[in-house]
């Protein structure tokens, strides 16, 4: 690093005004000189050197900036410098923001220092961290067993796990965002993250502040305009320093109003004494004093309109700033101006006092976070993208209606890193131009939902629970059986074999919830029984719903669960993203008025519609009646409000219409889910093991699900032996299962083999990462 000043240091004409125009501490000029827009180059909007600071010319504010020496107590005669007194403590011995960062020479600088989240080179590079960090303060096996969950290691609680004090360090499975934060993070680049909501976006953001250097932290004055009272001025100046420039100012007003208090009651005792004495008119000496104290205080008041508004303040400010502005409205983000009522008479409030600082100003230096990117109008979204390709914005009122409208500051600096989170549909409603920006001078990242099961992935769940046992504060340790258990939860909550959810902050409810019923019993440790009683109390709304339909259903006997019956199957949905439910389906076949009709009821959404119209194709393809001349009515039986979205209904519809055509009875014991191609091929779908044990509580003894599904089956030892898991590949193979008898589906079996063939079998098609949880 340079051997020069500090630029963090203030220039030494702050000490002492060059006249007495100047404010002091006005080094710096908010107004970028460049004027450039979309093209300019980062490091000229972003950052100036303190020598270019330095030297913006002072404008006259028609007054004179008091001494700030006197509030620290140094004498500036006494031959020390001033402006080294008026260091902010922290900013002093802090040199990530200095010499060769603010011109540009970033990748030769940065790297992590411990402690203060910045950017040093004595640590390791910054490239060292990212997907190399490891879970430590334990024994590790080298060559852990494959069913051992704790990935080898060797802990009785999670007292023994150490948590990282990086917030970077802490975040787990999100490896590629992780490492796009960090580049991020030292180039100083804009970031989206996509994905579903408690994946790690707001922790990954936090965590970017963290790691972005100090650099030269600001506090933002706003001074009232001699010239115009509704464009203030607005001025920088080194963190730490506007607190002093306004105690200043407020002392020298002091000083001030204190000598004009004296003048105006030796005036007024005159006034009286004159009037009493020498007129004889006492009560013209009394309306004499007031005009006078009157005019005195109309006088002050313009002496206190003289004191500056800070209206950023970073003095105790320890590392790069961060705001969330999720759900801010125009105001909040943009920043405001006070609508003052008292607009005449010389009783309004002066308008750099009314000025309000909005999140892109707070976050100046820092990271500025938004979640749900699209909920944001586009006014605010516009003004939002004018920050951040001007790096500077002015503040004016957003009430149209306000006097705080007719206010309009001097640009105030913007030079902040933007996180944009959001779920998949917020690149729809996100205003395109401010999309292009961020992906323009920045990077685009999609949080997963699930990772790969390996040990070293277990190992970092283990420290996740150490994580949130810690955070709380309140919870008792995990023992290791109960770490066990929450790892097999995050396994049977991904959906998918071999992998974990990453759906943190539900895995985290989980954990809280166990740790607060061991707390409840005063319990030294959480164990496994605590964890499996918090997996009922924390069932999700939906989960509480799914159940409840079902005792209902017992309750009105419209639950069947044995015998045979024509036209009717038992079929199985999910509810939200963790509950099943098991959905009747009846089909009946009637003749036609005219032209012959599917006819589907039930609220069923597009893709279930479609779904339907699959469905017929195979029934024209293979029956031998003619069913121009019928209409088909297939009914979803209290599928409520919500209806059915998704196609895993599908073979369960082809079952019942099939039934009713041949007249056949369907076992009732059986439940079934799966999509269906129009050849008749059954293709996965999502939330297997949630179906699965929706219809072990409503009483049936087997299930049927595609055979791609099969390694995603999860489900809970206490249903493994209430119900018969059946993987089927071919709709033949459903029927065969499914339908009464051996004379009447031997024709109708063997005519389907014969005439629809297995993609599956010959394509090698397997079921989609991600199929629909429908």
């Amino acid at each position: 690093m340079s051997n020069e000043k500090d630029t963090n240091d203030p220039p030494e004409e702050d000490a002492a005004p060059p006249d007495d125009s100047a404010p002091d501490g006005a080094g710096e000029d908010v107004r970028s000189p460049s004027g450039n827009g979309e093209d300019a180059p980062d490091e000229e909007r972003r950052g100036r050197s303190g020598d270019e600071a330095d030297h913006t010319e002072p404008i006259d504010d028609g007054f004179r900036e008091p001494e700030v020496a006197p509030v620290t107590g140094d004498d500036p005669a006494d031959g020390s410098e001033p402006e080294d007194d008026l260091e902010n403590d922290d900013l002093e011995n802090d040199d990530l923001g200095k010499g060769d960062l603010e011109n540009g020479d970033r990748e030769d600088d940065q790297a992590i220092v411990p402690g203060d989240g910045g950017i040093d080179s004595e640590d390791g590079g910054i490239d060292d961290l990212g997907s190399t960090v490891e879970v430590e303060g334990a024994e590790i096996d080298e060559d852990p067993d494959e069913d051992d969950l704790l990935g080898g290691l060797k802990i009785d609680t999670t007292a023994e796990i150490s948590i990282p004090d990086r917030l970077v360090d802490q975040v787990i499975g999100q490896e590629h965002a992780r490492d796009v934060i960090i580049k991020a993070a030292k180039q100083r680049r804009h970031v989206m993250m996509i994905g579903s909501p408690g994946t790690g976006k707001s922790m990954l953001a936090k965590a970017m502040s963290e790691l972005l250097p100090k650099e030269e932290l600001q506090d933002v004055l706003v001074y009232h305009n001699p010239d115009d009272g509704n464009k203030p001025k607005v001025r920088t100046v080194p963190a730490g320093k506007g607190e002093q420039i306004v105690d200043a100012h407020k002392e020298e007003a002091r000083k001030r109003n204190q000598m004009r208090s004296l003048l105006m009651w030796i005036i007024i005792a005159v006034v009286l004494g004159y009037a009493l004495i020498i007129v004889g008119q006492i009560l013209v000496g009394i309306i004499a004093a007031g005009v006078v104290y009157l005019v005195f205080r109309y006088l002050n008041r313009g002496s206190d309109a003289m004191i500056p508004n800070l209206l950023v303040n970073n003095a105790d400010t320890k590392s790069a700033p961060f705001r969330d502005s999720t759900g801010a409205h125009a105001g909040a983000l943009l920043g405001d101006v006070r609508h003052d009522p008292f607009q005449s008479g010389g009783m309004e409030t002066p308008s750099h006092d009314r000025v309000e600082a909005g999140a892109i100003h707070k976050a100046n230096k820092g990271v500025l976070f938004i979640d749900e990117i699209n909920t944001l109008d586009i006014r605010s979204q516009q003004h939002l993208m004018t920050a951040i390709q001007e790096g500077e914005f002015s503040i004016t009122g957003q009430s149209e209606r306000s006097s705080g409208a007719m206010v309009q500051t001097e640009p105030v600096p913007t030079d902040f890193v933007m996180i944009a989170a959001g779920n998949l549909d917020a690149m729809e409603n996100m205003h395109p131009a401010l999309r292009s920006r961020i992906k323009g001078y920045g990077y685009e990242v999609y949080m997963e939902d699930t990772i790969e099961d390996t040990p070293k992935m277990r190992r970092q769940y283990v420290r996740f629970i150490a994580q949130e046992v810690t955070k709380d504060g309140r919870l008792p340790e995990f023992t290791a059986e109960a770490i066990e258990e929450v790892i097999l939860e995050a396994k049977r909550r991904s959906g998918r074999k071999g992998h974990l959810t990453l759906h943190f902050r539900n895995l985290g409810g989980l954990v809280r919830v166990a740790g607060d019923i061991a707390r409840g019993e005063d319990a030294d440790f959480t164990t496994r029984e605590h964890v499996l009683q918090a997996k009922g109390r924390s069932r999700s709304i939906e989960q509480q719903l799914a159940d409840d339909f079902i005792e209902r259903r017992k309750d009105y006997e419209l639950q069947v669960s044995d015998g045979y019956v024509v036209g009717r199957v038992n079929g199985l949905a999910v509810m939200g993203e963790d509950s099943g439910i098991m959905l009747p389906v009846m089909a009946e076949v009637a003749p036609s008025q005219g032209p012959g009709e599917v006819i589907a009821t039930g609220q069923l959404k597009e893709m279930a519609q479609e779904s339907v119209s699959n469905v017929s194709a195979i029934i024209k393809k293979f029956s031998d009646e003619n069913i121009s001349e019928m209409d088909i009515h297939i009914q979803f039986v209290q599928a409520g409000q919500q209806g059915v979205d998704g196609d895993s209904a599908s073979i369960t519809v082809a079952t019942a219409v099939i039934s009713a055509l041949e007249n056949v009875g369907v076992d009732q014991s059986l439940a079934m889910t799966g999509s269906l191609s129009v050849r008749g091929d059954v293709l996965p779908v999502g939330g297997v093991t949630h179906k699965i044990e929706a219809a072990a509580k409503a009483g049936c003894t087997r299930v049927i699900i595609p055979q791609a599904n099969e390694q995603d089956v999860m489900i809970e030892e206490e249903y493994e032996d209430m119900i018969e898991v059946i993987p089927v590949s071919h709709i033949s193979e459903v029927l065969d299962i499914a339908l009464e008898g051996e004379a009447e589906k031997d024709s109708l079996v063997s005519r389907l083999k014969s005439i629809t063939g297995s993609a599956l079998k010959d394509q090698g098609v397997s079921g989609p990462s991600s199929p629909s949880p429908q």
